[in-house]
């Protein structure tokens, strides 16, 4: 079969043997496969990403010196079974996976790991009991979205985000564009977003983004305080103190103390909103640090695989709460299929192109810095080589 071998930081289409499904796990034809955030880092720089990997506990994460097929994100047909499966699905039912195997007792990263094939190719290998059909209104396109729509739905729940609160998306690449999505799916009623490419910010606005911004002109933390209710000086913090002292000291029969505390389990004293970091590139996390408002709560959801650097110094100031998220489970994914299916979130406007396996290479080159692209799919019965 035909597929995209990443070695060295270079992509190339060869000429390898189809896989072989092992016991529980079904031969898929891939039939879209998306190029991930996460792939185009991976690329380059897969090395740092495999020793952090390996100190928790995962040491089979891809490295430059491998030959290694990527695509962790695809929907495929079902070809055939190997050995004790349960055989649900008939061949050329369209299915979507979990993107991981498990030979022996040891799990791999499907795309990711050099023990794991991904889906850059005619044919991947899945596991059948993480293997889930694709309902009959749901396109080969929409499907391919839902592993990238699944984390995004996964750094929502993280995120705790009320309906009133004001969620920021920092970065609307596709990932960002996702957590919008789910944002909005879920009821929340104020999404900003920021992006430096115009091309994004429209998409943004297609996704539902309530404010977007262009850091370049406006700062969407002027965004966020213009709704009122958060604060992004310590001095006005302070000044808050004050002013409910003297209102509350000056009432004797009020246990100042016990108001101070049914208003924080209220959630009545100031907070910031939810930022989510979608960007993944060093120096990212300390500016959002730096700019968002007191006692915001930051997920991070852009996935960095360079060392970084914060002030922790800032992070203690302002109060803030730092979360890092990281896949789904197989539940949130399922979740993700079914609101896909039922018109909860309307994936269509991320696919900005369609590609065949002789136009990776290139296309991961133009991705760097494409503004008026979101998530590209691979075809592998596709011709079409240039975005």
């Amino acid at each position: 079969m035909r597929a995209v071998v990443c070695h060295q930081g270079q992509l190339s289409v060869q000429d390898v043997s189809a896989p072989e499904p092992g016991v529980g796990e079904v031969l898929l034809r891939v039939r879209r496969a998306g190029i991930c955030g996460s792939d185009l880092h991976a690329r380059l720089h897969g090395d740092e990403t495999a020793d952090v990997a390996a100190a928790v506990g995962y040491d089979a994460f891809m490295r430059s010196e491998q030959s290694v097929i990527m695509g962790h994100e695809f929907v495929g047909e079902v070809v055939a079974y190997g050995p004790k499966c349960r055989k649900k699905w008939e061949p050329g039912t369209a299915v979507v996976s979990l993107p991981m195997v498990r030979h022996g007792s040891d799990p791999h990263l499907t795309g990711l790991s050099e023990h794991a094939p991904g889906a850059y190719a005619d044919f991947v290998i899945v596991s059948e009991d993480m293997t889930m059909e694709v309902p009959d209104n749901v396109s080969l396109d929409e499907a391919a979205l839902t592993e990238p729509m699944a984390v995004a739905y996964h750094a929502v729940r993280r995120g705790e985000v009320g309906r009133r609160d004001v969620a920021v998306v920092i970065g609307c690449g596709p990932i960002g564009l996702a957590v919008i999505l789910m944002l909005k799916a879920t009821g929340v009623r104020t999404v900003i977003a920021s992006d430096l490419s115009a091309g994004r910010r429209d998409l943004a606005r297609q996704v539902g983004a309530d404010v977007v911004v262009d850091p370049t002109v406006d700062s969407p933390w002027d965004a966020v305080v213009d709704k009122g209710r958060y604060m992004s000086r310590a001095s006005d913090l302070f000044g808050a103190a004050f002013d409910g002292m003297r209102t509350l000291r000056r009432i004797p029969v009020v246990p100042w103390a016990s108001v101070f505390h049914l208003a924080d389990k209220l959630g009545a004293t100031p907070k910031g909103p939810v930022v989510f970091e979608c960007v993944g590139v060093p120096g990212m996390i300390e500016h959002v640090m730096t700019g968002a408002p007191l006692r915001s709560r930051i997920v991070v959801v852009g996935v960095c695989m360079e060392s970084d650097a914060i002030r922790p110094a800032m992070g203690i100031n302002k109060e803030l709460e730092l979360r890092f998220v990281f896949g789904y489970d197989p539940a949130e994914f399922h979740d993700t299929l079914q609101m896909i299916a039922g018109g909860d979130v309307d994936v269509t406007p991320l696919v900005t192109a369609t590609i065949g396996l002789d136009g990776v290479a290139a296309a991961f080159d133009a991705l760097g810095s494409a503004e008026h692209h979101a998530k590209v799919l691979i075809d592998p019965a596709s011709e079409v080589v240039t975005l």
